[in-house]
């Protein structure tokens, strides 16, 4: 995807450094932020440099080539002791973001490469290798999402006519959250390459604003027509027939298709299904938790500082900057992601399909990932 007519990804590797998009500082400045230690990874992700599902995956399969690269420094063989210390260095970059499966899975992937008796140097290079790997897979999934996505929005755009066919989405799922091309954005991307009519309805998504400062800034970029909202306007336009479509992502999805997404997905579900709007879920395969059946009792929701909504940050005078919006003596909690139930959703958009919310179904399009 572009900024400024030029092409980026998210996460790329030069060297011994990681490079990546410090999110914390769109939409006002591009800043593209050096990672060259294992440390540093975990912090960006933790702080949210980096975010989104697919993307922490990465980075976090990132961090562990880090890792390799800094524990080569001190071993030449992979034995007991370093081994113990390169899975400690991943407990670590794992314990940063509690909720999203991709984290998770990145980092197995990688520690499933480090056997005893291997050569560290050798080692670098195959985790390094596996890092591109997984990223350059992303890209292919999130344009198979795209492809597949973009069948329900030329169904409703052939009832339509000509008639802009009007899509609702939360949060952040697009290419700033993954690789490239993103999850719930994919098929809007598509659809516009392709010349539908569309647009897009933007919640803000408090309390980080991912919507407001990344979302509205992606489509702005691409040239997708779009309208910034507040989180609670999502039901009062369903009521008034101005949604045809909602497309949300996902950070953790269970088996029977319950999806944890951010905070106040499971309302904009609510609504939908009251308003008889369809309700899907963009979900790459990497982010299904197969372990899990019950999303609302299984799933961890990552619960963040509570400054994030005592506050709100923005551009004052060209300098991003916080400003309290509560009295000093008031609390706060900051849950980050909330579980909407299967029974909600119209259907889940993967790279191999889509399906219905249901285990029989998803089971059916994934046969060997369970």
């Amino acid at each position: 995807m572009q900024i400024a007519g030029k092409q980026y990804r998210t996460i790329w590797i030069e060297g011994s450094e990681v490079s990546i998009i410090d999110q914390r500082q769109l939409p006002f400045e591009l800043v593209i932020e050096k990672i060259r230690t294992a440390d540093q990874m975990a912090t960006a992700i933790r702080e949210m440099h980096v975010r989104g599902a697919p993307l922490i995956g990465v980075a976090a399969a990132a961090g562990a080539y880090l890792a390799a690269c800094e524990i080569a420094a001190c071993y030449s063989v992979v034995d007991r002791k370093s081994l113990e210390e390169f899975n400690l260095i991943l407990k670590k970059i794992q314990a940063t973001r509690p909720t999203a499966v991709n984290l998770i899975w990145a980092l197995e992937q990688q520690r499933k490469l480090a056997k005893p008796g291997l050569s560290w140097n050798n080692l670098c290079g195959t985790l390094l290798h596996n890092v591109k790997e997984l990223a350059e897979q992303d890209v292919k999934t999130s344009e198979s999402i795209g492809q597949h996505g973009i069948v329900l929005i030329e169904q409703i755009a052939a009832q339509k006519r000509n008639t802009p066919v009007q899509i609702l989405t939360h949060c952040n799922a697009g290419w700033l959250c993954s690789i490239d091309y993103g999850t719930a954005t994919a098929p809007i991307y598509a659809a516009h390459r392709a010349g539908i009519p569309l647009h897009v309805w933007v919640d803000e998504t408090r309390p980080r604003l991912q919507g407001a400062r990344l979302t509205a800034f992606e489509l702005a970029e691409e040239g997708i027509p779009h309208t910034l909202i507040t989180d609670n306007t999502g039901g009062h336009l369903m009521q008034h027939g101005e949604v045809d479509l909602c497309i949300v992502g996902t950070d953790r999805t269970t088996r029977t298709g319950d999806v944890a997404n951010k905070i106040g997905t499971y309302l904009k579900a609510l609504a939908a299904h009251d308003n008889r709007v369809p309700f899907y879920v963009a979900a790459p395969s990497s982010s299904i938790d197969w372990s899990l059946r019950d999303g609302v009792q299984e799933i961890l929701i990552e619960e963040r500082h509570p400054n994030e909504v005592l506050y709100v940050e923005g551009l004052v005078d060209g300098v991003i900057s916080e400003v309290r919006i509560a009295p000093e003596n008031s609390p706060a909690k900051n849950f980050g992601f909330d579980v909407t139930p299967s029974r909600l959703i119209t259907g889940i958009i993967t790279e191999r399909g889509v399906c219905k919310a249901c285990e029989e179904e998803l089971c059916a399009l994934f046969p060997d990932q369970q």
